[in-house]
């Protein structure tokens, strides 16, 4: 039996605005069936905000504290909450929702994609977990690594990756972020509080319910150390032949094309 033959693209460290308009555009090829099923991975510079899609930026973010820290806000198209991308690895699945691998429901497939995923750090000798059925603790706040979802992976119940995912057209896309640091302050520096004390009940919040590879493990990760075990995750769980690739001239026309497009926006969307 043959293996499925997916593109491996790893489109290295940029702005928030080009990483989620690269998305955008893969997705569209998925859809119109110019290209095969994608594992992108990709980081960020410099420090991004992405906010879900049904998130109003005036509302969740302090805008002016982000423009002081030089920190990017972007909308992404997915749903879920705010995600400060700064010191982790993102990974983004773009298939065709009839494709096997990704197939079934939105928690089904949220499953296998985790899987791969676990499979990926555990080589590392990650302890990481897979927590069903969304956990125990629900999500107080508007950002998003305050409590796990459905089959995302925690290390001693602390989530430690944050996914979200869209369906347009038959395509399904999937993204989500492995941190390697965390920086509280700096992410509750750009959140929007009604003042010092709910700042402050955030911040022990998140230092209770999140956590970051190298601030567990005894030695420190690279971006490429993890990127690598999660492609040899994707492949070895899935039985796959991923195929090293570049985005094509089309794919970097329109990708150019989007970005002109919000081009002077205060928020990337």
């Amino acid at each position: 039996m043959s293996k499925s033959k997916w593109r491996l693209l790893n489109t290295g460290c940029n702005p928030g605005a080009y990483n989620m308009a690269v998305d955008e555009k893969l997705l569209h090829q998925v859809i119109t069936g110019d290209s095969l099923p994608i594992i992108r991975f990709y980081s960020w510079a410099p420090a991004a905000i992405s906010l879900g899609y049904f998130q109003k930026p005036e509302e969740v973010l302090d805008l002016a504290g982000c423009r002081d820290r030089n920190i990017d806000v972007v909308k992404r198209i997915t749903g879920g909450r705010a995600v400060l991308h700064h010191y982790e690895v993102t990974y983004s699945i773009i298939a065709s929702e009839n494709e096997t691998l990704v197939s079934g429901s939105i928690i089904q497939s949220y499953l296998k994609i985790s899987k791969a995923l676990l499979r990926g750090l555990r080589s590392l000798s990650i302890p990481a977990e897979l927590v069903p059925h969304g956990g125990k603790k629900k999500g107080l706040t508007t950002a998003c690594f305050d409590a796990p979802s459905w089959y995302e992976l925690t290390i001693s119940g602390k989530k430690l990756a944050g996914s979200a995912q869209t369906r347009k057209q038959g395509a399904l896309l999937q993204h989500g972020s492995i941190l390697l640091d965390l920086d509280i302050n700096e992410l509750a520096d750009t959140m929007k509080f009604s003042g010092p004390q709910a700042k402050d009940r955030f911040k022990r919040m998140m230092a209770d319910r999140a956590c970051a590879i190298n601030q567990i493990m005894p030695r420190q990760f690279t971006v490429q150390e993890v990127t690598k075990a999660l492609t040899n995750g994707f492949i070895d769980e899935w039985q796959i032949n991923a195929v090293p690739d570049k985005l094509t001239k089309k794919e970097n026309r329109l990708i150019a094309g989007r970005m002109n497009k919000a081009k002077g926006k205060a928020v990337f969307s």
